[in-house]
């Protein structure tokens, strides 16, 4: 494809049937990722979609660009081979709560802390779709599926804490059906490294409206989109997040006049990791929701840590096989003669 043709959402759509239910939140994630390419100057030969297992991780199909459909929970594992590969190709994964949390936790874990450059979309519908609705690792406690029949015991994952823990340096959510959430693909695209987006997804038939307390447009206002240099308010604006200085802790605060200054709102900063981890962590029932960029403070690559190493240690050498397999802790096996 020549470089300057411009591409529009339709380049990057398959002609394969779209195998969703009718309804999933993984329909709006799709055209807008579609929608978005073109906007980040992505070219479909050198993109890459790798996924593992789950509703989600059909979406390699669903993109005009290559792709992988993996192995359950390995597909971070996969990318890392991609890119040391091509370090020049954009590698993007994407995952569900259970694939990535779940038999794909350690994967998911290091692919963050080693900071590959790639970005990371976990579709997080607190549910097992695929295998018929069992519970998953972010499923609510007193979640009723045919795997937890009386309710789940589990206490949930948090996706975005499991990031931050891990040592991601960028951490954002999203919603499906959001007018903002490819400005939150574009910023992690821009981002060098691995970037971490959690995308709350409805599954219709399975675990229906589980986000509606602040994803429904009655409850909007329950929502929080953080701006970097921009004060946290949410609710049109009525109210707004402050620190607690005597408990160190976060409070929501009203907002009188359109003072939020004087309210002691507080302005996001991206790259406060301590503040990004006090915003994933707020409990719903009392704060709104953080969603947007949370956390975005860039490192070195682990691909681009590779390649300076090989180039240092191949410098001014001579490739030699034979040396190489002789070299170090080998030794020849002798036959011995046969004891009479």
């Amino acid at each position: 494809m020549n470089e300057l043709t411009k591409l529009t959402a339709k380049d990057f759509a398959t002609d394969q049937e779209v195998r969703w239910c009718p309804g999933c939140g993984d329909y709006a994630v799709l055209k807008a990722v579609q929608r978005t390419m073109p906007e980040l100057g992505a070219r479909p030969e050198n993109t890459v979609f790798i996924s593992g297992i789950g509703c989600s991780s059909r979406f390699p199909y669903y993109m005009e660009t290559y792709g992988f459909h993996t192995i359950h929970g390995r597909a971070p594992a996969i990318a890392t081979g991609v890119k040391l590969a091509n370090p020049e190709l954009d590698v993007w994964i994407i995952t569900g709560d259970g694939d990535a949390l779940s038999i794909g936790g350690n994967h998911t874990m290091h692919v963050l802390r080693r900071n590959l450059d790639c970005q990371i979309l976990l579709f997080n519908n607190e549910i097992y779709g695929l295998t018929k609705g069992q519970y998953s690792p972010t499923s609510r406690a007193g979640t009723r599926s045919p795997s937890t029949p009386y309710g789940s015991v589990d206490r949930p994952a948090n996706p975005c804490a499991f990031a931050l823990g891990s040592g991601a340096r960028f951490v954002a959510r999203g919603i499906d059906v959001s007018k903002y959430l490819p400005d939150v693909l574009k910023a992690a695209y821009a981002h060098k490294g691995a970037a971490f987006v959690e995308i709350y997804q409805n599954c219709i038939v399975y675990n229906d409206d589980v986000f509606a307390p602040f994803t429904a447009k009655e409850n909007a206002g329950k929502q929080l989109w953080l701006k970097a240099g921009e004060p946290m308010l949410f609710d049109g604006g009525a109210k707004g997040i402050a620190l607690d200085m005597a408990t160190l802790s976060l409070r929501v605060v009203e907002i009188a006049d359109g003072d939020w200054q004087g309210a002691g709102v507080l302005v996001h900063n991206p790259q406060n990791k301590a503040l990004a981890q006090m915003l994933v962590d707020m409990p719903s029932d009392i704060f709104p929701v953080a969603l947007g960029v949370i956390f975005d403070s860039p490192a070195p690559t682990f691909e681009s840590a590779v390649i300076d190493q090989n180039k240092a240690v191949s410098t001014g050498k001579t490739p030699n096989l034979q040396a190489l397999v002789s070299k170090g802790q080998s030794w020849m096996v002798e036959k011995e003669p046969r004891a009479e």
